[in-house]
């Protein structure tokens, strides 16, 4: 059965909650409302065009620009209430972990409606997740959210990718199996961030020192 169906609606709202975390970094940034629109764009978009120009098809914004509007609207928003928010950077954590666990289905969907094997579904689940986030951040001179020490998020988009396959393996419908992989990648980023799921990074040891030769 194919995904391709509920892929527009899967990308309709990764834009609109990416596009709330890139207006947010902006508003840190203290741009004024173009930097606002450019870079919650930027955010909204990056992660599905890698994706699209990956899998050789029309880049999903160019064929339905109304994903534009989406991220405009969400942007000019964010710049007249941003100021309403205790704390921008907790909310940019939480908005963020939700368009993280909208845009690995997205991705899963377009790889699997495109008839492609299982490394292809992983990879393009966690290109679809990450990549513009990690281009939102780069730009905004922000550590990249992706590669903060330890912490679960380039890897709940990996089990996120191996839950919609394990469904998939159970016979279970295309809707239950983009259903899977968000709720496991949702659970294990709230799970990093409620409470601190990490995985173990490399420490780096005394490199031995040979005994001297007699």
């Amino acid at each position: 059965m194919t995904l391709l169906w509920l892929l527009p609606f899967l990308d309709y709202a990764s834009v609109a909650v990416f596009a709330l975390t890139g207006a947010l970094v902006a508003s840190r940034a203290q741009l004024d409302i173009v930097g606002f629109i450019f870079i919650a764009s930027l955010t909204a978009t990056g992660g599905g065009t890698v994706r699209d120009v990956m899998l050789d098809r029309d880049v999903f914004w160019i064929v339905d620009p109304m994903m534009l509007g989406v991220a405009t609207l969400a942007a000019v928003t964010v710049f007249f209430t941003a100021h309403f928010l205790e704390s921008r950077y907790r909310a940019i954590l939480w908005l963020d972990a939700c368009a993280l666990a909208v845009a690995v289905p997205a991705g899963v969907a377009a790889a699997v409606g495109a008839g492609l094997g299982w490394p292809v579904v992983l990879i393009m689940g966690m290109v679809t997740g990450c990549m513009g986030g990690l281009m939102r951040d780069v730009v905004c001179n922000e550590v990249p959210l992706v590669l903060k020490q330890g912490e679960l998020y380039v890897s709940c988009a990996f089990a996120g990718g191996l839950a919609a396959l394990a469904a998939d393996g159970l016979g279970a419908a295309g809707s239950v199996q983009l259903l899977a992989c968000a709720l496991v990648t949702l659970i294990l980023r709230a799970g990093s961030l409620v409470f601190g799921w990490r995985l173990p990074v490399y420490r780096p040891r005394p490199a031995r020192t040979l005994p001297p030769k007699r």
